[in-house]
């Protein structure tokens, strides 16, 4: 296991259930001081005139609302732009350090708690690996991290944490052949309310959602979201997921699991028809290392630390793309999206490589009647899973989700 600091942007995305809660000194804010800072957050930094035109609310309310945001802390004071007349106008911005969340991912192989600031930099970052998950085993991951975590830091940051936002896959025991679990071993998951063991735990509000769903926002907020209002995703992780956004904000569907993309069918490479995740997952790449005698571990030890593999490595990008490719033209043939964005639990060298094999296989393919989007790299990164949890308890405090944001501004 590791704790360390870490710097990075992050993400956010809109709440999702939760139990109320908490002792620390946070509250959650009216809905225009939300609007103000959620305008401030989308922008990076703005004036008083600059928000009272963006808002529609009145300058005295706008003038009311951010010293009253300033004098609580959560806003901070930059320098003054002259113009050629009239007083200088004062940018606002958010105070990094006026806000934390914790955030939890559950993969497969490993589980993440960070801290996050207010503008969705990991502070701290704590991680263990296992063979496969166990309830147990991750409840006691959790509350490791989160009092390893909390054990560095001071009385005054310990007050302003609004939450924890835990991003994880749902149905983990259909996935016990795959991850090489036991017979029976992953059965331990049915019944088993996460969200519900943590919140008895702890003194924070808990949050739950989805882990590729949770990427899928942070990439909305953090990542193409503010380039591409509609957008599909496509996150690899032990197992690919992804999700869809639409009209900038994630749609989940009748039943919440629109976008799963995990299911989608391909063709393999002899013909024969395939679950996308059979091809495009991280765990096809440590079962052709183990084939081959190569140790892969170092998939799991950390999504920055990978090392060329070589052949196995190769052979892998190549199939991902393939299938990949597939899953894109399906998804178009559907719906006119501006952009098909991958990310995945890798360095930034393997995102890039996938990602440019992905657009040289689809130029292979029958185009024929389907306008391909833009197929980018995600901006977000290998932590956009815990970063989309970490945001949950900041938006349900402090902020709007980004599909109110651009309604009310519409």
């Amino acid at each position: 296991m590791t704790v360390h600091d870490n710097s990075s942007d992050s993400v956010v995305l809109p709440p999702a259930v939760s139990f109320a809660g908490g002792s620390n000194q946070v509250r959650v804010r009216a809905h225009n001081e939300r609007l103000v800072l959620s305008l401030v957050r989308l922008h990076g930094s703005l004036s008083k005139a600059d928000i009272t035109r963006a808002s529609g609310l009145s300058a005295q309310t706008v003038s009311v609302i951010m010293r009253s945001l300033e004098n609580d802390g959560l806003l901070l004071r930059g320098e003054p732009v002259r113009g050629k007349v009239g007083q200088p106008s004062i940018p606002m911005r958010l105070n990094p350090d006026a806000v934390f969340s914790f955030g939890v991912k559950i993969g497969r192989r490993s589980a993440d708690v960070v801290l996050m600031d207010f503008i969705g930099r990991i502070r701290h970052q704590f991680r263990q690996t296992y063979a496969y998950p166990k309830p147990g085993e991750i409840i006691a991951i959790i509350m490791s991290g989160i009092e390893s975590i909390e054990a560095r830091l001071d009385r005054d940051i310990l007050s302003r944490i609004a939450g924890i936002g835990i991003a994880a896959p749902f149905e983990l025991w259909n996935w016990a052949e795959e991850v090489g679990a036991p017979p029976g071993a992953m059965d331990e998951w049915h019944g088993v309310d996460l969200q519900a063991e943590i919140a008895v735990r702890v003194r924070h509000a808990v949050h739950l959602q989805n882990d590729a769903t949770s990427a899928c926002g942070a990439e909305l907020v953090f990542g193409v979201g503010p380039s591409y209002p509609d957008f599909v995703y496509f996150f690899i992780g032990s197992f690919i997921g992804g999700g869809i956004v639409l009209n900038s904000a994630v749609y989940s569907g009748r039943t919440g699991t629109a976008g799963a993309l995990g299911p989608l069918p391909v063709r393999g490479k002899n013909g024969e028809n395939r679950q996308l995740l059979d091809i495009a997952s991280i765990f096809v790449l440590e079962k052709l290392l183990l084939e081959r005698g190569i140790d892969p571990q170092p998939l799991w030890y950390s999504a920055d630390e990978w090392v060329d593999f070589g052949e196995p490595l190769e052979l892998w990008i190549r199939d991902t793309a393939e299938a990949l490719a597939q899953a894109i033209v399906a998804s178009a043939s559907v719906i006119d999206f501006g952009a098909a964005v991958i990310d995945g639990g890798f360095p930034g060298w393997v995102r890039k490589r996938v990602v440019q094999a992905t657009r040289e296989a689809v130029t292979r393919l029958d185009l024929q009647g389907v306008i391909i989007p833009d197929i980018l790299e995600g901006g977000v990164g290998a932590q956009a899973r815990a970063i989309g949890g970490a945001s949950l308890p900041i938006f349900a405090r402090y902020l709007i989700d980004q599909n109110v944001l651009f309604k009310e501004l519409a």
